[in-house]
């Protein structure tokens, strides 16, 4: 017999489900990158497995930048969809209480399914701390950089101006990089010296794959005399990473910041690294 009213089946077997997105931090000398890999511990897939314990799923996030081996975070932001339903207390303090030391969740909240982790991001922003003393520090090794050649600040800084702006900066990408394209826009670059420390800040709307550390490794020898700031220009013009400096080391660099439309109500605050929120304009 022919039902008077057709069931509408199409919805059958659909489960709701939900997008929280999250602050994370992670000490990255203990993980070979953010990305999940086949052979080594990531910051990525050890999050992911805290996150499938208390989701009782599996859970897969995506981030706002993926950072290199040694590499830190402070405001890394990722989001996941998950059709268990769970309190965003659950998945801040349950999550934490199964990480490990080096990464903790900062905050959680449900956001809206248009909201992506990557593609919603404006801006990035990055710091690289250089402990710039004569003898190699035996604390906080892992979370700075050793330069024990005086650094003259005031000209890298100088230097700084050339890099800002939407330019083509292929003599800084790496040969791995997969990017389509190599023009970024540089919104901020500064450098300073806080006693024996140089920290250099950066944003920009979105980042090659070594382009921090490749322009720090410019400045490097812009700072100790070996160039003239006006060899900035001369490497950005080349689009020939042979003819840059050297990349420089991972463990002075922190992901301190990702920046979301006002709609997504998405925490924007930039944070330095612990040690340097007493003496940084950025907390």
């Amino acid at each position: 017999m022919t039902p008077l009213i057709e069931q509408d089946n199409s919805t059958q077997g659909l489960l709701k489900s939900e997008r929280i997105v999250l602050g994370v931090e992670y000490d990255g000398s203990s993980y070979h990158g953010w990305q999940r890999q086949s052979h080594a511990a990531s910051a990525q897939s050890t999050l992911e497995e805290a996150l499938s314990s208390i989701a009782d799923q599996k859970i897969e996030v995506t981030c706002a930048g993926r950072t290199d081996s040694g590499v830190h975070a402070t405001s890394q932001v990722v989001h996941f969809d998950s059709t268990n339903i769970r309190p965003e207390k659950a998945w801040l303090k349950g999550t934490n209480s199964l990480l490990p030391r080096s990464i903790s969740i900062q905050y959680a909240q449900k956001v809206s399914e248009n909201f992506h982790a990557r593609f919603s991001a404006t801006s990035r922003s990055y710091i690289y701390i250089i402990d710039n003393s004569h003898v190699r520090p035996a604390i906080m090794g892992q979370g700075l950089t050793w330069y024990n050649k005086r650094l003259d600040v005031d000209k890298m800084d100088e230097a700084c101006e050339y890099f800002l702006g939407e330019q083509d900066f292929s003599s800084f990408r790496s040969s791995r990089c997969q990017a389509n394209s190599a023009n970024r826009c540089i919104t901020n670059l500064s450098c300073r010296r806080l006693d024996n420390y140089v920290v250099i800040e950066i944003s920009a709307n979105a980042f090659l794959h070594h382009m921090v550390r490749n322009i720090v490794g410019v400045l490097f020898e812009i700072g100790d005399g070996r160039r003239k700031d006006e060899w900035v220009k001369v490497v950005i013009d080349r689009k020939d990473r042979t003819k840059s400096g050297v990349t420089a080391p991972a463990f002075g660099l922190y992901l301190v910041g990702v920046t979301y439309p006002e709609e997504f109500n998405i925490p924007s605050n930039m944070k330095a690294p612990m040690f340097l929120q007493q003496i940084l304009s950025i907390k």
